[in-house]
């Protein structure tokens, strides 16, 4: 089997390091005008500008197979509004899947999205996403292509692109030096079970609002104590559905 030849390394020198692929996006849309969108500002557009993170998008209606380039049609059964064919979606994930990585349907019916799943997603080496439109995707290339389907919350959106964009936001600040200060990420919402305590700045003194005294204290076990219970505060009062969660965690924890 011949190949191009093999650089030759300096005396006394290591091989060269291949630089590592990077975290790989591939979006499937009939409106890959909408990326990068948000995802081309702030940190997350540098890190994709600095090659930390790469995006592509399909469009979806370029494997349509009529003159109509049609995409959707009737649902069997009857009802309002309109699904997209199974076969052009098939012929877009055959032509784009890259063989790696999680394969995604952002749809209301999905797992919801949780810290958790987003640190597994930046956990991959890529991601393919299918953003949906109209009343939904044909189950059975869902099924075919074992397709897991992801919702960013109770609620419903003219389509998948904008839950993408959210998605990936909360999924590409956890790579590896998109954030500056990885310290940053440890006390927020979720990191530990609970939501976060409640932030100050200066002025000490705003329209009469005092910044509590312990954050003035320079008492760093003090002031860690106070977070924590303010938290805790926080979170039962706005979330027991995660509250239960973290009591039962701590329970089992200490038994």
């Amino acid at each position: 089997m011949t190949g191009s030849p093999v650089p030759e390394q300096e005396s006394g020198g290591s091989p060269a390091e291949t630089p590592a692929d990077p975290f790989t996006v591939r979006i499937l849309t009939l409106f890959p005008e909408m990326f990068p969108g948000p995802l081309g500002h702030s940190l997350i557009g540098k890190a994709l500008t600095d090659g930390k993170w790469s995006l592509e998008t399909v469009d979806i209606r370029s494997f349509a197979r009529d003159k109509h380039r049609s995409v959707d049609d009737t649902p069997f059964g009857g009802g309002a509004g309109m699904v997209m064919r199974p076969d052009v979606i098939d012929a877009a994930l055959t032509a784009m899947w890259p063989g790696k990585g999680r394969k995604l349907y952002l749809s209301p019916r999905g797992r919801v999205l949780t810290q958790e799943m987003v640190k597994e997603l930046a956990a991959e080496p890529a991601l393919t996403i299918l953003c949906g439109r109209y009343e939904g995707v044909d189950q059975r290339v869902i099924d075919a292509w074992d397709l897991e389907e992801v919702s960013v919350g109770d609620f419903i959106l003219t389509g998948g692109e904008t839950a993408a964009q959210v998605m990936l936001d909360a999924v590409i600040r956890l790579l590896p030096g998109v954030i500056g200060k990885t310290e940053s990420l440890e006390d927020e919402s979720f990191e530990r079970g609970l939501l976060e305590y409640p932030l100050y700045t200066r002025p000490a003194d705003w329209q009469g609002r005092m910044v509590p005294d312990v954050l003035l204290s320079g008492h760093h076990a003090r002031v860690a104590q106070w977070r924590h219970g303010q938290s805790e505060y926080i979170t039962r009062q706005r979330r027991p559905d995660l509250w239960d969660r973290y009591v039962a965690q701590k329970q089992e924890q200490e038994g």
